[in-house]
C-alpha cells in the first residue's frame, strides 16, 4: 500500500518534534518567558542535579544540589548574603540579559551583574556537571557565555570546576564557608590559590593560615603531592593566563565533593553504597600540616616524639615551653653566623619547603647559581629548586626565619632544601686518603661480616614466625581471606596518603574497594615481635566477637611474610582526635558525650560478661575507641587483650602491656590484671570524655596531680563540704 506524504503532515511532524525538543530543553533552562517560581525546579539532562529555592535558618535562597541522592546536599547558593522572606520569590531572566532574584515586592536580591544585551537569545541552563550557565544564543546559532556559577564557587568543589586565577579577566574562584551549619551567609573561612612568588593554595580563618599546600613546584605542590586515586584525577594547570586547581572523575558512577566546613577544615566526602556520605579524606590531614605547628626554624615529622625539633645549628627559643611540648616560639640560632666566612649548607631532604614570607626566585637560575647567590647575602638562610621536574631548575632563596616545614610522609627524592649553617655543623674535616683507606676497608669486611650473619639470622627467624602465624591461626574461624593484589589495589598500594596511624604491630591504611565499600586495613610490621603476638591475638580473638560497639573484622590476609587483618572502614576517626582535637567543640555535645560513653560501657559489659570467653581489653583508651559515621563508638586493639574461662575473673603477668595513665595500680605495679583493670581504664576515659583533657597532660596551678588526681582531690574537699552542710 502507497502512503502518501502531503506538506499538512510535514508541518504537523516538524511542528511535533519542535514541541517534544523545547519541553524536553525546557526542564533544565531558564528564558525571559519560563522564570523559575518558589515552587519549582530545573533538573539538568541527565538528572544529576536540581535547582530551585530551598530553606535555611527561616529564610529562602535559590541553590543547586543533588538530584539522584536521598539527603539534600547544597553544593551552591546564589544569594547567600541576601535572602528572601517567605515564599513569594522568583528567579528570572530580564530583558537585558541579567539573570536575577527577585522577592515579592520585586526588589532585586541578587543578580548575575552581565552587560546589558540588546540581540540573540538568553537563557539558563543547568548542566550535568552541577554549573549553572548563562548563554546568549545569536540568530547564526552561535552561544556565547554571559556568566556561570562555575566561576562563583560556594564551600564546595565539584569535578570539573577551577580554584584558582583566571589571569586574562582578573578573576579569583575560591571557597568559602558557611557561617554555621545552618547558616549559609559568607564564613570565616577560605581555601584558595594565591600567587605570591610561586602558587599555593591557602585554608585560612579569616587573615590567619590553617593549612598550606607549599609552593607549586612543577609537578606538585610541595606539601601536597597530586596523587590519582580511584576516585578522582586531579590536575594543577600554570600557564601565564591561568593557574587553578581542578579533577575530573575516574568513574562516572561516583558521587564525590569538597567541601569547605565552617570548623576550618576541608574534607573530601563520596556517597557510599547509595545511603551516606563518608569522608574520605581531610585538611588538615595530621598535626603536622597544621600551619607553623613547631615555629620559625623548626621541622615537623610525624612519628617522632616530640613531633617538633630544631634545624641543625638551631636550639629552642623557649625550653621550658619546648620540654611541655609547646613549640610555637620556635628556634633561634646557637650563635651567630660568621657571615660570610667559614659557612655551608646542610642538605634537608624530602620536605615541605618553607613559607615565602621572605623570598627571592628566578625560574632560569641554576642550582649552583642559586646557592652562590645565598652565600653572597648574609641575611639569606636557605635556598632550593624552584621546580622538581626532572633533575630540578630555577632557584629559590630564603631570608630570615623559616617558617612551617615539615617532613613529608612520601617524599619526593628532588625535594631538598638547602639550609645555611656553620662549617663545624657540617662535619666538614679534611682526612688524608692514606690515613682513611685502611679504616675504610677494614670496616666494609666487618660490616659485610656482620649482614651475612644478620641475614642467617633474620632468615630462621622469619621462617619461625611464618609458622608460629599459621599454627596459631589454625581453628576453624570462618573468617574471609583477602588477595593481597585486592588490598593493594584498595590502598593506593599502601599510599602514605592512606596511612591513618601505626602501632606496635605496624601502620593502619584505608582503602577503598571496587564495590564502593571502604576499609581500614592493619598490616603488620615484619621487623615487630609485639605485632606478630598481636596479629595472632586479634585473628583468634575478635573473630570470635559479635557486638555493635565492637569494631568489626571484614578479613585477613596472609601471603608471604605480609600479615594483614581488614576491619570496617571508621570515618569519624578515633575518639582521641574530637575530645583532645581542634574539631570535638563543635560535634561532641553533651548528649553525644554521653551516647559514646553509654556504648562504651554496653561494648566492656559484652566482653566481660556476654561473649563465650570472658575477654580482658588491658588497653581501653581514647585512641582505641572508634566512631563510625553516625558517631557510635566501637572498641577496637584487641592485640593486648587476654581471654579467661568463664569462672575466671583475672591473672598475673611479668609482661606488662598497655598504656600508662590508664592502668591501675595492682596492674602496672605487680602485673595483677581482671575486668576491673578495664573498669579503671573505662573510668579514666569518661573523666576525659567530660573533661576533654588527657590524664596525663593534665596541669593545675594550685597541684601536680594529673586529672584522676584531680578529680579524687576536688571529689574529697566536695565531700568534707556536704558533711558539713548536714
Amino acid at each position: 500500500m502507497e502512503i502518501l506524504y502531503s506538506p499538512f503532515h510535514f508541518f504537523i511532524f516538524i511542528t511535533l518534534l519542535s514541541t517534544a525538543a523545547e519541553l524536553s530543553r525546557s526542564a533544565d533552562t531558564i528564558t525571559l518567558s519560563r522564570p523559575v517560581r518558589d515552587n519549582e525546579t530545573l533538573v539538568s539532562a541527565g538528572a544529576k542535579f536540581e535547582l530551585g529555592f530551598f530553606s535555611a535558618s527561616f529564610n529562602r535562597y535559590v541553590g543547586i544540589w543533588f538530584y539522584n541522592i536521598s539527603v539534600r546536599t547544597v553544593v551552591w547558593v546564589a544569594n547567600r548574603d541576601d535572602p528572601i522572606n517567605g515564599s513569594s520569590g522568583v528567579l528570572r531572566i530580564e530583558r537585558g540579559g541579567n539573570l536575577v532574584i527577585v522577592d515579592g515586592t520585586g526588589r532585586a536580591v541578587w543578580s548575575t551583574d552581565t552587560a546589558n544585551v540588546t540581540s540573540g537569545t538568553v537563557a539558563a541552563q543547568l548542566l550535568d556537571s552541577g554549573n549553572l550557565v548563562l548563554t546568549n544564543e545569536s540568530n547564526k546559532g552561535s552561544r556565547n557565555i554571559l556568566w556561570q556559577s562555575f566561576d562563583h564557587p560556594f564551600d564546595t568543589l565539584l569535578a570539573g570546576m577551577k580554584l584558582g586565577w583566571d589571569l586574562r579577566i582578573g578573576l579569583n574562584r575560591y571557597l568559602t564557608s558557611w557561617r554555621n551549619s545552618d547558616d549559609p551567609s559568607t564564613g570565616d573561612i577560605t581555601y584558595k590559590v594565591e600567587l605570591k612568588g610561586l602558587p599555593q593554595k591557602f585554608l585560612r580563618r579569616n587573615a590567619s593560615v590553617i593549612e598550606r599546600s607549599g609552593p607549586w613546584e612543577g609537578v606538585q605542590f610541595s606539601g601536597l603531592p597530586l596523587n590519582p586515586n580511584a576516585i578522582i584525577k586531579p590536575e594543577f594547570v600554570n600557564t601565564a593566563e591561568e593557574a587553578y586547581y581542578t579533577y575530573q572523575l575516574n568513574n562516572n558512577y561516583n558521587i564525590t565533593r569538597a567541601v569547605l566546613n565552617h570548623s576550618g577544615t576541608l574534607q573530601r566526602w563520596l556517597w557510599n553504597n547509595n545511603t551516606q556520605w563518608t569522608v574520605i579524606h581531610e585538611l588538615p590531614y595530621d598535626q603536622c600540616d597544621e600551619y607553623a605547628k613547631c615555629g620559625p626554624n623548626a621541622v615537623c615529622t610525624i612519628g617522632d616524639a616530640p613531633i617538633c625539633s630544631c634545624l641543625t645549628g638551631y636550639t629552642p627559643n623557649s625550653p621550658q615551653e619546648w620540654a611541655m611540648n609547646s613549640w610555637s616560639s620556635g628556634c633561634v640560632k646557637k650563635k651567630p653566623l660568621n657571615c660570610p666566612k667559614g659557612e655551608g649548607f646542610k642538605k634537608l631532604k624530602g620536605v615541605k619547603v618553607p613559607d615565602m614570607l621572605s623570598y627571592w626566585v628566578n625560574l632560569s637560575t641554576s642550582l649552583d647559581e642559586c646557592r652562590a647567590k645565598c652565600l653572597k647575602n648574609c641575611t639569606c638562610t636557605a635556598y632550593s629548586n624552584a621546580d622538581i621536574a626532572n633533575k630540578g631548575s630555577g632557584c629559590l632563596l630564603w631570608y630570615g626565619d623559616l617558617l612551617d616545614i615539615r617532613k613529608l610522609v612520601q617524599p619526593n627524592h628532588n625535594q631538598n632544601v638547602f639550609i645555611r649553617v656553620m662549617a663545624s655543623d657540617i662535619g666538614n674535616y679534611k682526612w688524608k686518603l692514606w690515613l682513611v683507606a685502611p679504616v675504610i676497608a677494614a670496616s666494609l669486611s666487618l660490616a659485610m661480616l656482620l649482614l651475612i650473619c644478620f641475614w642467617r639470622r633474620r632468615t630462621k627467624k622469619r621462617l619461625g614466625k611464618t609458622s608460629e602465624v599459621q599454627a596459631g591461626s589454625g581453628d576453624n574461624l570462618e573468617l574471609p581471606t583477602l588477595d593481597l593484589e585486592v588490598i593493594t589495589k584498595a590502598t593506593d598500594s599502601f599510599s602514605s596518603l592512606n596511612k591513618i596511624g601505626e602501632g606496635g604491630f605496624g601502620p593502619v591504611y584505608k582503602g577503598l574497594m571496587s564495590d564502593g565499600v571502604q576499609i581500614a586495613v592493619k598490616r603488620l610490621s615484619q621487623n615487630s615481635r609485639q605485632g606478630c603476638d598481636e596479629f595472632k591475638n586479634e585473628v583468634l580473638l575478635i573473630a570470635r566477637l559479635q557486638h555493635r560497639n565492637l569494631v568489626k573484622l571484614l578479613g585477613c590476609c596472609i601471603n608471604g611474610e605480609e600479615r594483614m587483618l581488614v576491619y570496617e572502614y571508621m570515618p569519624n576517626g578515633s575518639l582521641d582526635s574530637l575530645i583532645f582535637g581542634n574539631r570535638g567543640g563543635n560535634c561532641l555535645v553533651w548528649r553525644r558525650r554521653f551516647n559514646i560513653i553509654v556504648g562504651v560501657a554496653r561494648g566492656l559489659l559484652y566482653l566481660h560478661r556476654d561473649s563465650r570467653l570472658r575477654i580482658i581489653h588491658r588497653d581501653l583508651k581514647a585512641s582505641n575507641v572508634l566512631l563510625d559515621s553516625e558517631m557510635n563508638p566501637k572498641i577496637s586493639d584487641f592485640g593486648m587483650a587476654r581471654a579467661c574461662g568463664g569462672d575466671q575473673s583475672g591473672e598475673q603477668t611479668t609482661r606488662v602491656v598497655g598504656t600508662y595513665g590508664y592502668m591501675p595500680p595492682e596492674y602496672a605495679i605487680d602485673g595483677i590484671f581482671s575486668t576491673k583493670s578495664d573498669v579503671f581504664s573505662f573510668g579514666v576515659l569518661v573523666l576525659e570524655i567530660i573533661s576533654g583533657r588527657r590524664n596525663k597532660e593534665f596541669h593545675h596551678h594550685d597541684h601536680n596531680f594529673n586529672l584522676l588526681g584531680h578529680v579524687s582531690f576536688y571529689s574529697k574537699i566536695l565531700l568534707r563540704v556536704l558533711t558539713l552542710l548536714k
